[in-house]
C-alpha cells in the first residue's frame, strides 16, 4: 500500500528527533526509533540493501530495488537526521558546555520515560527475561562508567570509528555519541560537521555505512527469533544508561584526563546527588527539564500509535 506525503513528512521529524539525539553522548538515537515505533521498521529496511536487493537492481529495474530496500522510508528518515545533525551540532555543543544540568536533566527523563514505553512490551518475564534485562543493565552501566580515552589521529581511525558508533547508535540505550566520546573521536567528527570537512565525514560516514550494514542483521535476527528476550536486553540498555545520563557530576582528581592541542581539558567525572552542590538553584529547573523530556516521549508514542 503507498503512503501519503503525510506519513514520510512524519517520519522525517522522528529523524529529525534520533539526529538530536545522536549528537548527545548519552543518548541513542535507537530510544527514539523505539519509542516513536519505526525500530523494526528501520532494521528491515537497512537489511534489504543485500544481495537480493541488488539481484533486483539489476533484474528488474530501479523501481523494483527502490520498493525492495522502502527507499522512501530511509530517505524521508536520513533526511531527517541528516538535517538536525547539521544543524544541531553547535547548539549541542554550546548547551553541554554551558548547561550541563539543565540538558542532561532533560535526558534523562527522556530515557525514564523511554524505559517504562520499551519495557511494557515484555508480556511474560521468567527467570531467562529477567537475566536478559540484568546482563542489558550490566554491559550498559559498564560502557557509560568508562572514562574517556585519548585521542588517536588518522583517518582509519575515524573509519573505525564510524563502523563502531553507529551500531550503538541504533541500539535503545547504548549512545553511539558516547562510543565516540570513549575513543576520542567525538570532537573531531563535531568539529568536521561545524566546519564542514566533507572528506572526514565522507570517511566516517563509510565507517557507518558498513557497520549498520552488518549489525543490522544480527539485530533483525534476534528481534525474529528472540523477540522478548531482546526487548529485555534493550530495556536493560537503557536502565544502565542512566549512570551516564545523570545530571550532576563533579570533576575527579586535580589534573585533566585529556589535554588536547587546543587546549580543551576532559575531565574524569563521578556522579553526585544535587546535595553536594550546596542548594543548587537549578534543582527546580532540572526537575522542570525532566519533566519535559518524560512529556516529550509521551506525546510521541502517542503520535506513533495514531499513526
Amino acid at each position: 500500500m503507498e503512503k501519503s506525503l503525510k506519513h514520510y513528512l512524519m517520519v522525517t521529524i522522528k529523524g529529525l528527533a534520533m539526529g538530536a539525539a545522536d549528537i548527545v553522548p548519552g543518548v541513542s538515537g535507537g530510544t527514539i526509533a523505539f519509542i516513536t515505533g519505526i525500530y523494526e521498521e528501520l532494521i528491515n529496511s537497512i537489511n534489504a540493501v543485500n544481495l537480493e536487493g541488488f539481484r533486483k537492481l539489476f533484474k528488474d529495474g530501479v523501481v523494483a530495488f527502490w520498493k525492495h530496500i522502502n527507499g522512501n522510508f530511509l530517505v524521508a528518515l536520513l533526511l531527517g537526521i541528516g538535517i538536525s545533525i547539521l544543524s544541531l551540532a553547535s547548539l549541542m555543543t554550546y548547551l553541554l558546555e554551558y548547561h550541563p544540568i539543565l540538558i542532561w536533566s532533560f535526558f534523562f527523563g527522556l530515557i525514564i520515560a523511554s524505559i517504562w514505553l520499551v519495557g511494557r512490551d515484555i508480556k511474560n518475564w521468567n527467570f531467562s527475561v529477567v537475566i536478559s534485562l540484568l546482563v542489558g543493565i550490566g554491559i550498559a552501566y559498564y560502557i557509560s562508567s568508562m572514562q574517556t580515552v585519548t585521542h588517536v589521529d588518522g583517518y582509519w581511525y575515524i573509519f573505525l570509528s564510524g563502523m563502531i558508533a553507529i551500531c550503538a547508535m541504533i541500539l535503545p540505550g547504548i549512545s553511539g555519541s558516547f562510543i565516540l566520546v570513549l575513543m576520542g573521536s567525538y570532537y573531531q567528527v563535531l568539529g568536521a560537521l561545524r566546519e564542514r570537512d566533507l572528506v572526514l565525514i565522507l570517511i566516517f560516514i563509510s565507517g557507518c555505512v558498513i557497520g549498520i550494514l552488518s549489525f543490522a542483521r544480527l539485530l533483525k535476527f534476534l528481534f525474529t527469533s528472540y523477540k522478548t528476550w531482546t526487548i529485555a536486553l534493550l530495556t536493560g540498555f537503557m536502565i544502565g544508561a542512566l549512570y551516564k545520563v545523570w545530571p550532576w557530576k563533579r570533576n575527579v582528581g586535580s589534573e585533566p584526563l585529556v589535554v588536547h592541542s587546543d587546549g580543551r581539558e576532559e575531565w574524569m567525572t563521578t556522579n553526585v546527588l544535587p546535595s553536594d552542590f550546596s542548594g543548587d538553584p537549578l534543582l527546580l529547573w532540572a526537575i522542570v527539564c525532566s519533566i519535559c523530556g518524560l512529556g516529550l516521549v509521551v506525546i510521541l508514542e502517542r503520535m506513533a500509535v495514531k499513526k
